[in-house]
């Protein structure tokens, strides 16, 4: 199988860190791309029509896109229980993925969008998505995050990270006490130290 893989992409660590967990890490070639939704790459855009990160090739099937159709498949293959925990797991998994898409959405503002055409009350509306999401995560979630090991876990620890690689002054842990406390012993993992995105 082949990978379309950006190391500072959540989305892509997401996977990274599930073949990781199930021992898959040595199936997989990582194939690098360096895209943005105004400059996508021409080989990405051939293996997934949407040009986005991550698409993993499979040699017996159709490409396969979008984080949470990959790491579904995954898991499947390797006979995970990853996706055990019914709707919670996968409401999880949605809540962690929000975080992420408002997370990148403030990068493309910031990084892309010249100055003078930034947005304030864009920015302001996908950082209320961040913060929402972390304290839902705090109040709502804990029990799941404390238990055994879901493709939650794996979505919400690299939803935290994108938001402190890419956004340190947000400030997602003013008040949710808990949710920090557990990111700092995921984030210990061999799972996370070795998917670690490079300063950029």
């Amino acid at each position: 199988m082949k990978l379309y893989h950006a190391p500072t992409s959540p989305y892509v660590r997401k996977v990274m860190v599930l073949l990781h967990e199930t021992d898959q890490l040595a199936d997989v070639e990582l194939h690098p791309v360096a895209t943005t939704p105004i400059s996508p790459a021409s080989d990405l855009r051939a293996a997934n029509p949407l040009a986005k990160i991550p698409a993993l090739e499979r040699a017996d099937g159709a490409t396969l896109y979008d984080s949470r159709v990959i790491c579904a498949y995954l898991a499947d293959r390797a006979g995970n229980a990853l996706y055990a925990g019914g709707w919670d797991t996968r409401v999880l998994e949605a809540t962690a993925d929000g975080i992420m898409e408002a997370a990148v959405l403030l990068s493309y503002e910031k990084r892309l969008r010249p100055a003078d055409k930034q947005w304030p009350e864009w920015i302001e509306g996908q950082s209320g998505k961040v913060l929402g999401g972390c304290a839902a995560l705090n109040t709502r979630w804990m029990s799941h995050l404390q238990g055994p090991l879901r493709i939650g876990q794996i979505a919400v620890a690299c939803a935290l990270a994108y938001v402190d690689f890419r956004h340190p002054d947000m400030g997602w842990r003013n008040g949710n006490e808990a949710l920090a406390e557990w990111f700092a012993a995921f984030d210990s993992r061999p799972s996370m130290q070795a998917t670690r995105p490079p300063e950029s």
